[in-house]
């Protein structure tokens, strides 16, 4: 028992014979979970917590999301990635952002059913020129992902302390002649391969957007605001449409605004990224979509700026 309070798999409260043991906190987030025998069951005879876990934000605000290991590496990536933005010249840093850019806008559309490829989207954002036998909708969710990044990088502070009228202008961005309301939603909405159903009150959809705000203003660790702000973005999924859009720009928002590498996601398989996000609506454990992104920090330091 010893050994488990330890690992912070179980928390002891008490003395003596009152002690008692409890899963912690730090177990349900972290706790191992063999992805594909988790989803060899369908959606309804899955055992999820079906509605929005109000208790959530109290348990973030105790844990460290990283231990000192995965701190380290991420550090270590931010110093990469600032000696290769130093060393290398205006011009070619342009050239490596729009590259960013173009593969992002790619990568988060297609993980929300966009079927352009990546040489369409090139064509498109290098060209003005659409692809044949695709949706304007497409191109347009797509040019406006371009829109919302430069945005985020001509005001590189913008997300340092977050709020949520920057959660609502970057969304405006995202979702600019898609036909998609701005404000936050008056009434419920289904997810797609999931049980779990989102608040669907606009009072407390507002009240837990702040409160996601203070909980990442709180936090010290870049990595750590950037992390919550996608998965928890997402849980409250505050807007008719284009939440994880918002969720992964927010997330590259607070980055930028601490000197880290923004995310392209590129090798991200949409599948993987689906389920790592649909694990954390359904348990409320991050352990996967946390090793997806420090996996795509390093992708981003490792790929771009060189």
């Amino acid at each position: 028992m010893a050994k488990l309070v330890k690992n912070n798999f179980l928390a002891k409260t008490g003395k003596a014979r009152a002690i008692t043991y409890t899963i912690s906190d730090f177990y349900v987030l972290f706790a191992e979970i063999d992805i594909e025998v988790y989803f060899t069951k369908d959606p309804d005879n899955r055992d999820v917590l079906e509605y929005f876990n109000s208790e959530l934000f109290e348990v973030l605000e105790k844990v460290e999301t990283f231990s000192a290991k995965e701190n380290g590496l991420l550090e270590s990536l931010k110093q990469e990635y600032q000696a290769n933005i130093a060393s290398i010249s205006p011009t070619l840093y342009k050239k490596e952002m729009e590259r960013l850019t173009i593969e992002l806008s790619w990568k988060s559309a297609q993980i929300e059913g966009n079927t352009y490829s990546l040489l369409e989207t090139e064509k498109l954002f290098l060209e003005r020129e659409s692809a044949k036998n695709k949706t304007k909708e497409e191109a347009t969710m797509l040019l406006n992902h371009k829109d919302a990044l430069e945005y985020l990088l001509q005001h590189k502070n913008l997300a340092e302390k977050l709020n949520l009228q920057v959660v609502e202008e970057v969304h405006s961005l995202l979702i600019k002649g898609l036909e998609v309301g701005k404000n936050i939603r008056k009434r419920g909405v289904g997810i797609t391969g999931t049980a779990y159903k989102p608040i669907d009150n606009e009072f407390q959809i507002k009240e837990y957007l702040e409160k996601m705000c203070l909980l990442i203003n709180a936090k010290e660790n870049g990595f750590e605001k950037a992390l919550l702000a996608i998965v928890l973005i997402s849980y409250i999924q505050p807007f008719e449409d284009g939440n994880k859009r918002i969720g992964r720009m927010i997330g590259n928002a607070l980055l930028i605004a601490h000197n880290a590498c923004p995310l392209s996601y590129r090798s991200v398989d949409s599948i993987d990224y689906k389920k790592a996000m649909l694990l954390f609506y359904e348990q409320n454990n991050l352990s996967v979509f946390k090793q997806l992104f420090i996996e795509q920090n390093e992708f981003g330091v490792k790929n771009y700026f060189r």
